[in-house]
């Protein structure tokens, strides 16, 4: 069987908010990517309610989340 080349393969939206969070923190995720449901009152659930209907801010935080797991990968 072949591995799947996309990064993203098997990761759910949620476990990258939760690792992005983790990683980060809400008030400097609210910095990189610089949308509502991370700088006013964030929540992981309000994050998700926001990110599965918003494609671009989806986008953004996938991207964000591919060029974190490098460093996230190290700790």
């Amino acid at each position: 069987m072949e591995k799947s080349k996309d990064t993203l393969h098997g990761i759910t939206l949620l476990k990258m908010v939760e690792d992005l969070e983790a990683f980060y923190g809400f008030d400097t995720l609210g910095e990189l990517i610089k949308i509502k449901c991370f700088t006013e009152n964030p929540s992981v659930k309000s994050s998700l309610s926001f990110l599965r209907k918003t494609d671009w801010a989806r986008t953004k935080v996938e991207n964000l989340y591919v060029r974190t797991l490098p460093k996230m990968n190290k700790q």
